[in-house]
């Protein structure tokens, strides 16, 4: 069941910073994705690409699909078809297997690029001297079918808001940095159901929130 009275109060949130809902619909059932569509959202996350494509093939064409959690290179191919935005690209080389799915279905994948910002060295990405190398690659040019959208990152999971408003704002630094090397990107995706509104604040046009919209 989904809580429509938190969904609304989340889309009002979002309003004055003109920021992006990706409703994480992980280990939901059909039928509350099914729900979340009727209420008029659009964008869904999920963390495997298991869970994802029988998903996508059962609910309506018109979803855009975000893939939200780690990827292993051997999975892309099942969601190369149909997928809008992978959130979590950590290695040059899921980048240039992601570029060579997207080219066999004559697609541009869109990607953000996953940084490390928390403490838990359980968490995924890459640090900033490992993001600039790999833009300074010659190689990334001949990636056609990706298109770097972005930055995304995950801070920790502390109750020291402090500590993840400074993770937020590190993140912020680093893509304003980033725009001054690839102009065209637009898409900060940080902030889920704990610490949306810091994020919020500190920069975030994109959030990952599941556990809030659900009764």
């Amino acid at each position: 069941m989904i809580r429509t009275e938190v969904i609304h109060q989340v889309l009002e949130d979002l309003k004055p910073y003109h920021a992006t809902l990706v409703a994480v619909t992980k280990t939901r059932p059909q039928e509350d994705l099914q729900a979340l569509y009727d209420f008029g959202l659009r964008i869904f996350g999920e963390n495997r690409v298991q869970e994802m494509v029988p998903k996508h093939e059962a609910l309506p064409a018109d979803i855009q699909w975000h893939l939200i959690g780690h990827l292993q290179s051997n999975k892309v191919k099942y969601i190369a078809p149909f997928v809008e935005l992978i959130h979590s690209v950590d290695s040059f080389k899921l980048l240039q297997e992601i570029n060579k799915q997207a080219a066999k279905h004559n697609r541009t994948i869109a990607c953000l690029l996953q940084m490390h910002i928390a403490q838990e060295e359980t968490k995924f990405g890459l640090d900033e001297r490992e993001l600039f190398a790999m833009l300074e690659s010659p190689e990334l040019l001949e990636l056609e079918n990706i298109r770097i959208a972005g930055l995304m990152g995950m801070a920790s999971n502390t109750d020291d808001m402090a500590q993840v408003r400074r993770e937020f704002a590190g993140l912020r630094e680093t893509f304003e940095k980033l725009r001054s090397w690839l102009p065209d990107i637009q898409v900060l995706s940080m902030g889920m159901s704990n610490d949306y509104r810091i994020a919020l604040e500190e920069g975030s046009n994109m959030v990952r929130i599941g556990s809030k919209l659900f009764a």
